[in-house]
């Protein structure tokens, strides 16, 4: 299969690797003056996995949009919209998408579906979730993620074809819950990182819990199962998320309580302010993500946000 993958971060720079590896005629895009590119252009390497020299590395986006069957897009998801209206130039006629993003457009409240389905019209589109960091699967430690697509056909294609020792997908069943559930996550991955920046770390078993719970609830009014909170595009992925040393959303949120600065990319700062306007509108009670946007905001000291979840009133744990 001839796959192109857009985006060659740390995320995009791996999936290409891997569908090469697996077998894939692979040619791996980026921006001529991104500095991932162009270490990857001039070296084959990242700092973390090598390029085979079976793996085409290009900066012509028309080149890689016409040659692929599949095409892969690993970029920050705010700015989906924008890159798929460069995208869109050009024919694709019989081309279907994977988005290996996770995140709700911030200005819109959309599903990056949505995103793809608004710019792109009706094309074959399926998201790639679930647990797993670059770091191990480079080192052979294997993990199981999810392929969800409203598309079967190309569910099972993609199941098929991307399938391997090193990683197991599952079919998803909901589209909705698996992308507000992957989105999401990264948003109680920042409160995890706070948790941690205060010294708190054992609250995160509470955290799971809650988080989980609010999120399913959110899912459900919206339309999906909140079944799909409880599995791999959300809680599946919380190791990854809340624990892991290599978490960008984890870090970002330890560093800031501290006071201190983060310059990787964490998705779920964006994303928590979508999401809150989606709970507003569906009418969710989210406490630990409104607790989060009040403190990213500066409108609530972290401690304090934090003693305002202790001090709501008791009640039962689950709504049955």
């Amino acid at each position: 299969m001839k796959i192109s993958v857009l985006g060659c971060g740390r995320w995009g720079a791996f999936i290409a690797w891997y569908l090469n590896k697996i077998g894939h005629e692979v040619m791996t895009w980026g921006l001529s003056d991104a500095p991932q590119f162009i270490e990857l252009r001039d070296t084959r390497n990242n700092g973390m996995l090598t390029f085979p020299e079976s793996l085409e590395i290009s900066d012509d986006l028309e080149k890689a949009v016409s040659r692929a069957e599949v095409i892969v897009i690993s970029i920050s998801s705010q700015a989906l919209r924008g890159f798929l209206a460069s995208v869109k130039k050009y024919d694709l006629t019989g081309k279907s998408f994977v988005l290996c993003m996770k995140g709700i457009e911030e200005s819109t409240g959309c599903r990056l579906t949505q995103v793809v389905g608004e710019v792109l019209g009706d094309v074959p589109v399926a998201v790639w979730v679930g647990p797993g960091h670059p770091q191990n699967f480079v080192n052979g430690i294997p993990n199981c993620m999810v392929i969800d697509s409203e598309n079967e056909n190309l569910k099972k294609k993609l199941v098929e074809e991307f399938s391997s020792e090193l990683i197991r997908f599952y079919f998803g069943k909901d589209i909705i819950g698996s992308e507000v559930g992957a989105a999401a996550k990264n948003v109680v991955g920042i409160a995890a990182g706070m948790l941690d920046g205060l010294g708190y770390s054992c609250l995160k078993g509470a955290l799971m819990s809650r988080g989980t719970y609010e999120v399913g609830k959110l899912i459900k009014a919206m339309g999906g199962s909140e079944y799909s909170a409880y599995g791999l595009c959300h809680l599946g992925d919380y190791e990854a998320t809340l624990f892991s040393k290599y978490s960008h959303n984890r870090m970002f949120g330890e560093t800031f309580v501290k006071g201190e600065k983060y310059t990787q990319l964490a998705e779920g700062v964006a994303t928590c302010r979508a999401i809150n306007e989606l709970a507003r509108k569906y009418g969710v009670e989210m406490p630990i993500v409104e607790s989060v946007r009040q403190i990213l905001n500066g409108e609530k000291d972290p401690k304090k946000a934090l003693d305002s979840l202790f001090d709501r009133s008791v009640k039962s744990e689950f709504d049955f």
